[in-house]
């Protein structure tokens, strides 16, 4: 009985994300539907189920690998934070990661690593819980949803779009998408709790040479100067 009760509560997941009106809006303004994604952090591949085909998942929770697999879909055992030891596609038109970019030790690395599977004309779509402005809103439950107890990573919309554009992607746009309109949805994203950022891969970034100079020695960075050819 509680097995049953556990695959009907997983499978709401599913239908939650197809009556989601921001997926929707996601899903339209990008055609996600006809796009080959990497979804980050899937889950039990609620989302992926909605992407192109050649889409892949990657989660570190067996459970979910097994469940999703069973479903039909293609996902991977890896953690995100090392992408580029898994013998994962390339060119990838998409890189999703929802909720995600909260919990990682190195956003900067990922965001770097993560290059290496999309290809050059890639749309990196990625969802994430801000410190709403102004932060005393915080003490609203609702907004309050970046400084949970499992976070280690925290962010407003300055300092997320620029960790995004230091990492080689150019923002497109970062909004809400909870409403229809754009002109509405960016002022409300101002407060909104949680926001997609939209960037496109700068195949042409570098990190600057002083930064460059910081790393010469130091054998570690070695793989990051590999990636953007310095």
């Amino acid at each position: 009985m509680k097995q049953r009760k556990e695959k009907g509560s997983t499978e709401d997941r599913f239908t939650a994300v197809k009556h989601s009106k921001t997926f929707l809006r996601l899903s339209h303004s990008f055609r996600l539907g006809s796009k080959r994604a990497l979804d980050v952090g899937c889950g039990y591949g609620e989302h992926l189920d909605c992407f192109g085909d050649g889409s892949l998942g990657i989660i570190t929770t067996k459970s979910e690998v097994d469940y999703a697999t069973n479903r039909g879909l293609k996902v991977v055992l890896g953690n995100a934070e090392k992408i580029n030891e898994l013998s994962l596609p390339k060119e990838f038109q998409v890189i999703w990661a929802n909720n995600i970019f909260e919990h990682l030790l190195s956003p900067h690395a990922f965001l770097l690593k993560v290059k290496m599977m999309a290809r050059e004309d890639a749309t990196l779509i990625l969802g994430v819980p801000v410190v709403p402005f102004p932060s005393s809103l915080m003490k609203v439950k609702k907004f309050g949803g970046a400084v949970v107890s499992n976070h280690i990573n925290f962010f407003n919309r300055y300092t997320l779009v620029q960790t995004v554009m230091r990492a080689g992607w150019e923002i497109h746009e970062i909004r809400s998408f909870v409403f229809t309109s754009r002109i509405v949805d960016k002022m409300f994203g101002i407060i909104a709790p949680h926001v997609y950022v939209i960037a496109k891969n700068n195949n042409s970034f570098k990190y600057p040479s002083k930064k460059v100079a910081e790393w010469a020695e130091e054998a570690y960075y070695r793989e990051f100067l590999d990636i953007t050819h310095q």
